[in-house]
C-alpha cells in the first residue's frame, strides 16, 4: 500500500514547524478574543465578582427567616433548594419544564440505584440527555440576551445623543468630561451649554454646568435621565436665575417621582467668564472639588435635597451661592460612582484618595486632570466589575 504524503502534510510546500506555529497562533488569537486579553488571575477575579453579584441577586428573593433552622448538610440542601426555586421562576413556564427535565435526568442515575427495575440503564445516557437539555436552555436564554443587548445598544446610542460629545468653545475656559456606565445604559448625566443672555445685554449668557445621578441603574434610570435632560433644556432656554431653574426642575421631578421613589441628585453651576464668578447649587449631590491655582482644596457644599424628594421635613429651597474664581482654578464635578468605586476586597476608592489625586495634578489642563483621575480609579479597582455609573466633569480656567 503506497503512502500519500499529502495525507499527513496538507501543504507539502510549508514546513511542519511553520504549520504548528500557525495553528498555535490561531489558538492564541482565538483565546485572546474570548478573554479580551485578560490574564488568568484577572479572569478569576472577574468570575468571583460576577458569581457574588449573581448570588446576591437570587438570595435577596429568598425568605431566609422563614426557613427551618437546620444545621449542617440539611441546611445546605434547603438553601440550595430555595435558591434553585428562585432561579427556576426567572424562566418562562416552558423553560422551567426544560430545566426540571435537565436536572431530573442529571440526578436520575443516583436515584436509579434505589430502583431495581432501572439498574440496567446506563448513567451516561441520562447525563448526555441532561447536557443536551441544558445546552438548549442556554441557547434559548442566550438568544433572549442577544435580542435584549441589541435593543440596549440602540438605547445607548440614543442616550449618547442626549449628552455633548465636545465641550462648548468658551474663551478662557477649558472643559473635559467622561462617563462610564455600569451597564449598557446609564442613569448619570452631564452637560455644559450657554444659557440665553439677559434681555438687552451685550454680554454672552452664562455657561451652565450640570452633573446629575438618577437613583438606580440601567434602563429605568436611563429613561428618567432622558426626561431630566429634556426638562432641563426646555427650562434653561428661557433667561432666569439659577435658583428658579432648579426649583422648576424639582417641581417637575416631584410630580413624577412615584412619591419620592425616583429621585435625582444633581449639581448645577453657572460660570460668568467675563466677571470670573461661579454661581452654584447642589441638590443632594456629592460636593464638587474646587482646586485653586495655588493648590488649596475647597468643597462646594451649599444646596438642598435631591430633586423629587417629597417630604414635609425637608427644605424645599435651593438658594444659590456665588464665589469668585481665578485663572488656574479647576472645578471637578463627579458622581458617587467615582468615590464609591470598589476593589476586589470591597474597599471603596473614597474621598481621601480622590482629593490626593486632585492635589497632585499641578497646572494640568482639564483633559489631563480628567485622565489622571480616571486612571487613578482604574488602578485602584483593577479587574473588579464596575458596580455603578462613573461620571466626571472638569472645568479649568485659563488666563
Amino acid at each position: 500500500m503506497s503512502h500519500d504524503p499529502s495525507s499527513s502534510n496538507p501543504d507539502p510546500k510549508k514546513p511542519f514547524g511553520a504549520r504548528v506555529s500557525g495553528a498555535a497562533n490561531d489558538v492564541g488569537d482565538f483565546w485572546t478574543r474570548v478573554t479580551n486579553g485578560l490574564a488568568i488571575d484577572q479572569l478569576w477575579r472577574q468570575f468571583r465578582s460576577e458569581a457574588s453579584e449573581g448570588y446576591g441577586l437570587y438570595s435577596r428573593e429568598v425568605d431566609w427567616g422563614a426557613m427551618p433552622q437546620k444545621k449542617g448538610i440539611k441546611r445546605f440542601f434547603r438553601s440550595a433548594w430555595a435558591l434553585f426555586q428562585v432561579m427556576l421562576m426567572k424562566l418562562s413556564p416552558a423553560r422551567r419544564i426544560l430545566m426540571l427535565l435537565a436536572v431530573g435526568l442529571f440526578f436520575f442515575p443516583v436515584i436509579a440505584i434505589f430502583l431495581p427495575h432501572a439498574k440496567g440503564e446506563s448513567p451516561e445516557n441520562f447525563f448526555e440527555f441532561s447536557a443536551i437539555a441544558l445546552f438548549i436552555l442556554l441557547a434559548l436564554e442566550l438568544a433572549d440576551r442577544v435580542i435584549m443587548k441589541r435593543d440596549l445598544e440602540i438605547a445607548r446610542e440614543i442616550q449618547r445623543w442626549l449628552v455633548p460629545h465636545t465641550p462648548p468653545a468658551i474663551p478662557g475656559v477649558d472643559i473635559a468630561f467622561a462617563t462610564r456606565p455600569a451597564n449598557t445604559v446609564a442613569g448619570d448625566y452631564y452637560d455644559a451649554f450657554e444659557r440665553p443672555a439677559a434681555p438687552g445685554s451685550s454680554e454672552p449668557g452664562p455657561l451652565l454646568l450640570v452633573v446629575a445621578d438618577v437613583a438606580g441603574k440601567s434602563v429605568p434610570a436611563a429613561l428618567l435621565m432622558a426626561t431630566f435632560q429634556a426638562s432641563l433644556h426646555t427650562l434653561a432656554a428661557a433667561h432666569g436665575p439659577l435658583d428658579e431653574l432648579v426649583r422648576a426642575l424639582n417641581r417637575y421631578a416631584c410630580a413624577h417621582s412615584l412619591d419620592g421613589l425616583r429621585f435625582t441628585t444633581a449639581f448645577f453651576a453657572e460660570l460668568d467668564a467675563s466677571h470670573r464668578s461661579l454661581t452654584y447649587v447642589g441638590a443632594g449631590h456629592n460636593a464638587p472639588v474646587l482646586r485653586r491655582a495655588d493648590g488649596r482644596i475647597e468643597r462646594l457644599t451649599e444646596g438642598g435635597p435631591p430633586l423629587g424628594i417629597v417630604s414635609p421635613n425637608l427644605p424645599t429651597g435651593y438658594d444659590c451661592t456665588t464665589i469668585a474664581v481665578a485663572p488656574g482654578d479647576a472645578l471637578i464635578i463627579f458622581t458617587d460612582g467615582v468615590v464609591e468605586a470598589r476593589d476586589h476586597t470591597e474597599s471603596e476608592y473614597g474621598e481621601t484618595r480622590m482629593t490626593s489625586c486632585i492635589q497632585s495634578v499641578g497646572h494640568s489642563d482639564a483633559a489631563s486632570i480628567l485622565q489622571q483621575m480616571m486612571s487613578d480609579v482604574d488602578r485602584f479597582v483593577g479587574a473588579t466589575r464596575q458596580h455603578d455609573d462613573v461620571t466626571c466633569l472638569v472645568l479649568k480656567l485659563n488666563a
